[in-house]
């Protein structure tokens, strides 16, 4: 228990984070990415960072802190399901969900009170709400930090008990209220730094592409670690076209993979040699995304986070089922300023088409719309994050238990 006091600053003694956030990768890989730079941080000045993640047992968050070693501990939470029709949200199970967030609250209060964080970082997720109220009650520093365009739900439940309102984006400052906007700062959306260091060289060599044509572009293809169906349809049915043109490296999802194989088996030598199919890319991504002068993926915010920070032209395909349609929000918001092309509602292989045609063929385009994707992208996000947390925690308030 806490006994109300303020402790005193002990330069000393290990710097304690409590981190909340996950079910997705879009919430979970930005919280690692600032727990890492912030004990990057730490060390350089001699401090040893002492991290706790509360998240829940089934989510992404268990297994990323597990192989980070990252003590971890869990709470109850409640999911909402959303409709466009208002007496749907009244449903069963929302109500039967929203009745465990009390619980969650109880048990985040009694773990924030027992590590007595410096501050709460909290990156979204329905499980970063009890955490981030246990942080108001504690009267911890709370930092949340929001990845997409828009707020997501649990964010907007926080914005008013953050003492910091940590954004990706500027546009995002006009979803805030007022008194949420004067607590917010624009750090963008921690990107992993093993991103930023890819080299060309290494892809060629790494995946064998002595097929590949280095005089004319590469096309990456990517639908996240599972694939996408849908995009995989629109590239094989481009596919012998796009090969007369471009490299293309195909990410596809173990299960589409060996359709996809062997519908490159029938393009012939000299086309098959410049096409590259594979369920899954890993270590090699930095260098693959180096490579690459055009992309073809989704919208999510992480994607669109290592896309603007290295300037990559890029055709999005945003996920029609994702969370409040934010992918299309996200497309939409590059495209405005030609930071690349969003195909939004029903895609096809003609639309795709048009939209690669001109990135292709004139590498003047290619080259502009990377370079306006780079005027959007911070790859110094973590850096900026790390700062805010650490100004947050000199927000010394008394805290009880």
């Amino acid at each position: 228990m806490l006994d109300g006091r303020i402790e005193p600053e002990d330069p000393r003694r290990p710097f304690r984070l409590v981190v909340t956030g996950g079910g997705t990768g879009g919430h979970t890989y930005p919280a690692l990415t600032a727990v890492r730079a912030l004990q990057a941080r730490l060390a350089g000045a001699g401090r040893e960072l002492e991290a706790l993640w509360i998240g829940t047992a089934e989510g992404l968050e268990a297994r990323v802190a597990a192989a980070e070693q990252i003590p971890f501990a869990t709470v109850a939470t409640g999911k909402v399901r959303r409709s466009a029709n208002p007496l749907k949200l009244v449903s069963p199970a929302n109500v039967r969900d929203m009745g465990r967030v009390p619980l969650g609250v109880a048990q985040a209060r009694a773990l924030v009170a027992e590590a007595r964080p410096d501050v709460v970082l909290a990156t979204g997720g329905y499980v970063a709400v009890p955490v981030g109220l246990a942080a108001r009650i504690c009267r911890r520093p709370l930092v949340v930090h929001e990845q997409t365009v828009r707020l997501g739900l649990a964010n907007r439940a926080l914005a008013r008990a953050a003492t910091c309102f940590a954004v990706s984006s500027e546009s995002t400052l006009h979803y805030l209220s007022d008194a949420a906007r004067a607590a917010a700062v624009v750090t963008g959306n921690p990107v992993r730094p093993e991103v930023l260091t890819g080299r060309p060289e290494r892809a060629v060599a790494a995946l064998g592409l002595r097929g590949f044509d280095l005089s004319r572009p590469t096309v990456y293809v990517t639908g996240g670690a599972q694939g996408s169906q849908q995009i995989n349809g629109l590239i094989a049915e481009l596919l012998p076209w796009l090969l007369t043109r471009a490299n293309v490296l195909h990410q596809c999802g173990p299960v589409h993979e060996p359709a996809l194989r062997q519908q490159a088996a029938a393009l012939g030598r000299e086309l098959s040699g410049r096409y590259l199919v594979t369920g899954y890319v890993g270590a090699e991504l930095p260098d693959v995304l180096a490579l690459a002068g055009v992309v073809v993926s989704r919208s999510g915010a992480g994607t669109i986070a290592e896309l603007t920070a290295l300037g990559k032209a890029s055709v999005l395909v945003p996920l029609a089922t994702a969370a409040g349609n934010e992918q299309e929000h996200n497309a939409r918001h590059l495209e405005a300023t030609g930071a690349a092309v969003a195909l939004t509602g029903a895609p096809t292989a003609a639309r795709l088409r048009q939209a690669l045609t001109p990135l292709l063929d004139d590498p003047a385009k290619r080259a502009a719309m990377a370079e306006r994707a780079r005027a959007h992208g911070r790859p110094d996000a973590a850096e900026r994050l790390v700062d805010v947390l650490l100004s947050a925690a000199t927000v010394r308030e008394p805290a009880y238990g």
